[in-house]
């Protein structure tokens, strides 16, 4: 089988394999307690704080391990509810994650930004509507997970600090695929380790340096009073394994990685990718797919040995078209056809090949049926 749903969850690295083995052994004590073996766990935190605030270029305390980046969103807007005045502005290709926690915490209180039909922000409209107002936040992704367009997080941050409005960056999709190396400067980021090699139920949140942030979790004092609970340090150094590993292969090879997509999309020129033109994650193609229902391809593929994804179910009435596409202006009756191949570092050019002649193939079954 080969697997094409990185941007879901990614498999553990051989790197995060070995460093939470280790970690299991050398760190048993909790963090918080006074022996030297508690004194040596939280020494193996403070380690990683360094090195994940390095990669974001942030200070070290700014950093707050969490569960994993679903848990960071919701600690943010959890925040925010108490912490800020007026709205709050979320992009309307948001993380589910981000746009309950906004809808739970803010009610009427939230604004959905547009995006272009190339499935990015409209940074026009978000220029024009700060030139009328000022927010409480803004939050705006770093990638789509679902069409791997890259938004235009620098230039919203930017424009935030100009108008001294704090801003929230949702980063999962990102970290470990790209370079992380400015992303500290946003007042919060949130990742997590699944989505780049490591391990499940671990992720980060980096807050800003000024200022308390409210807990969503309470309980001790853990995490300077921002997140109860004991941590997870085989989890954080597992992560932290497998960010040092990506973060060196971002610093090249990309552009090999994106021959590779793009080879892909030439191998099938009756399909039409979302997002085209667009700069995207080099291992992200959602695409328009011959047909009228993508789960049909979803399982049809899965039974050629090609594990791929799709939003939500075929056309039967549980689930509404996915949010990102009706954003981007996608018919409704074209949402159903929208299947997404993600790869991972390991993917190689002759997955790639393979995956295309799956494709081709699936597709002319599904046109003699």
């Amino acid at each position: 089988m080969l697997y094409f749903d990185h941007n879901a969850t990614t498999p553990l690295c051989d790197k995060a394999r070995e460093a939470w083995v280790e970690a299991c052994e050398r760190f048993v004590g909790n963090p918080s307690s006074p022996h030297r073996m508690g004194a040596r766990a939280e020494k193996a935190l403070g380690d990683a704080r360094e090195q994940l605030a390095s990669a974001l270029g942030c200070g070290a305390l700014d950093i707050v391990w969490t569960s994993g980046a679903t848990e960071s969103n919701n600690l943010v807007f959890h925040h925010a509810a108490k912490a800020v005045q007026g709205e709050v502005w979320i992009s309307a290709i948001e993380h589910p994650c981000v746009m309950e926690a906004a809808r739970v915490h803010f009610g009427a209180r939230r604004k959905l930004l547009p995006v272009t039909t190339g499935g990015g922000l409209d940074t026009d409209f978000f220029r024009a509507a700060l030139a009328k107002g000022k927010p409480g936040l803004v939050a705006v992704m770093a990638a789509n997970n679902e069409t791997g367009v890259l938004q235009p997080w620098r230039d919203v941050r930017e424009l935030c600090a100009e108008h001294g409005v704090p801003f929230f960056c949702d980063a999962a999709q990102w970290v470990g695929k790209l370079p992380a190396t400015g992303l500290g400067e946003c007042d919060f980021v949130s990742g997590c380790a699944h989505k780049f090699g490591g391990p499940k139920g671990v992720g980060f949140l980096k807050c800003p340096t000024k200022g308390p942030v409210r807990a969503q979790l309470v309980g001790g004092p853990q995490e300077e009073g921002r997140r109860a609970g004991t941590e997870n340090v085989a989890g954080v150094l597992s992560m932290m394994a497998a960010l040092a590993e990506r973060e060196e292969l971002a610093k090249s090879g990309l552009e090999k990685r994106e021959a590779m997509r793009e080879e892909f999309i030439g191998a099938l020129p009756e399909v039409q990718v979302l997002g085209a033109g667009e700069a995207r994650l080099w291992n992200t193609v959602s695409a328009l797919l011959p047909g009228d229902c993508r789960a049909r391809w979803v399982v049809k593929l899965d039974k050629a040995g090609f594990a791929v994804s799709t939003g939500s179910a075929c056309a039967s009435g549980k689930e509404a078209p996915s949010h990102v596409l009706k954003a981007m202006g996608v018919a409704d009756e074209e949402t159903d056809r929208v299947v997404r191949f993600s790869s991972g570092w390991e993917t190689t050019t002759e997955d790639w090949r393979e995956l295309a002649t799956g494709v081709k193939q699936v597709s002319s079954e599904m046109a003699v049926d």
